[in-house]
């Protein structure tokens, strides 16, 4: 049964399908990436939680309270069809079952939710990380030559 809900009022199919959830190591950063296919232009709201012990514990949301343990260490970055948390000094006590929940605002068909278990040692580290570094590098280095450049011009005249 296809999930997506057609609603004759308003003469389109209105649906927020989570394609994937990922999860990798960044530095000492846990990132965990939400891949969606997003079927309105309306707002995004997301939460993303962890369950362990048989407990829910909300990281960072738009919908609801995030907790206290997880606030000051926790980020969330949206990108086009990609929501991002970033749960900065990930160790093993962090581990357990994460999901993202999106929901687009005026959507009748409900949440989109999918979960990934998380274990540090077998987290994979994120690709592209190094290319970012060198790209930093090689961005900063050109940034600090400027006023070099600047001043040997103003030798020169």
């Amino acid at each position: 049964l296809n999930p997506c809900v057609l609603l004759p009022v308003l003469q389109a199919a209105h649906c927020q399908m989570i394609k994937d959830l990922s999860a990798c190591l960044l530095g000492q950063s846990l990132r965990v990436d939400c891949r969606y296919e997003n079927k309105t232009s309306n707002p995004l709201t997301y939460e993303f939680s962890i369950t362990k012990d048989n407990r829910k514990h909300v990281i960072h949301s738009t919908i609801s309270v995030s907790e206290n343990i997880y606030r000051s260490r926790a980020n969330v970055t949206m990108h086009k069809n990609l929501v991002c948390l970033y749960l900065q000094s990930f160790t093993t006590s962090d581990e357990g079952v994460y999901m993202c929940e999106l929901k687009a605002t005026n959507d009748y068909t409900g949440n989109q939710i999918k979960n990934i278990t998380v274990i540090k040692d077998k987290l994979e580290k994120c690709a592209g990380f190094s290319l970012l570094i060198q790209n930093t590098s090689w961005l900063l280095l050109l940034l600090l030559s400027l006023p070099l450049l600047q001043a040997v011009d103003f030798v020169s005249l």
